[in-house]
């Protein structure tokens, strides 16, 4: 008796602003499949512009998972995402046998290929609570508090990520035990096969790219956008670059053009960053395009 067709999830990666976009829609068309979003900030429906998300155009070639689908207020992380991504895979493979993830969020593309823990949610109190505290007290103060809380998770934390070190120490305040102890790192088994393509052009090439992207974006009203958006910018989900420049230039402390500037800057140190991340993944088969 034949073995059942075991399904394929293509997974393309690569950094910000290489292309990743169309070359997915392509294939994608290609296959005659759907493609899951992959980008932490582009589910949000409000951060269209500075977050390059696929145009209605785009999606109206090739079903997006994943695109607009959530708002800037909501409580989101790469746990939902790797249980949201599951279930939509789970229908598309009942017609398909095969469908795209694409995108350079490096947390959520390693949820879903290799699971994450089982972290519990943090309630509204306790998020309230840090939350606070994080402004009265500052992220140096959490962080000596996380140092002696929990010394394991001290060691690996972006200790310059006020999100990380917040919510390391709401899991220990809420639970009672170290963040560390919930960071099991086993490896979950799919029900399907996954194979990784990472796109990559030469780096004078995608800093060009980068920085003609930034100007498009302003073009397409990337100050509206921002401007919409300023009266939230305590909100995570805008702790992103393109919008914390735009409200440095709001709260006049920049100009106009420091804030582009400062924005193709940031964007190309993201780039560097994601190239390194994913240069550790020996799994993925890259290609030059």
């Amino acid at each position: 008796m034949p073995m059942p067709h075991k399904k394929k999830l293509i997974v393309v990666v690569g950094p910000t602003g290489v292309g990743k976009t169309e070359y997915c829609i392509q294939m994608a068309e290609e296959l005659g499949t759907c493609i899951l979003n992959a980008d932490s900030r582009q589910i949000y429906s409000e951060l269209k512009i500075g977050t390059a998300a696929p145009t209605e155009e785009q999606m109206r070639r090739v079903k997006h998972y994943f695109v607009g689908t959530h708002s800037i207020t909501d409580y989101y992380n790469a746990s939902i995402y790797e249980q949201e991504v599951q279930n939509v895979l789970g229908d598309v493979f009942k017609d398909k046998d095969v469908a795209i993830l694409s995108g350079g969020s490096m947390m959520y593309i390693d949820a879903v290929c290799n699971g994450i823990d089982d972290i519990p949610t943090v309630d509204e109190e306790t998020r309230a609570t840090m939350k606070r505290r994080l402004s009265e007290e500052g992220l140096e103060a959490l962080v000596e508090e996380l140092k002696h809380l929990d010394p394991e998770h001290y060691d690996i934390v972006d200790k310059k990520n006020p999100r990380r070190v917040v919510h390391a120490l709401e899991i220990c305040h809420m639970t009672g035990k170290t963040y560390s102890s919930f960071r099991k790192r086993i490896k979950k088994e799919r029900p399907y096969d996954i194979e990784k393509i990472g796109l990559i052009r030469p780096r004078e090439d995608m800093y060009q790219r980068i920085n003609r992207r930034v100007v498009k974006m302003i073009e397409e009203g990337l100050e509206n956008e921002a401007l919409k958006l300023f009266p939230m910018r305590h909100l995570n989900a805008l702790n992103t670059v393109g919008y914390k420049e735009m409200f440095e230039y709001f709260d006049n402390n920049i100009t106009l053009d420091e804030a582009v500037r400062r924005i193709q800057s940031n964007t190309r140190r993201y780039m560097r960053k994601q190239i390194t991340w994913f240069s550790h993944d020996n799994d993925i088969h890259w290609k030059n395009i």
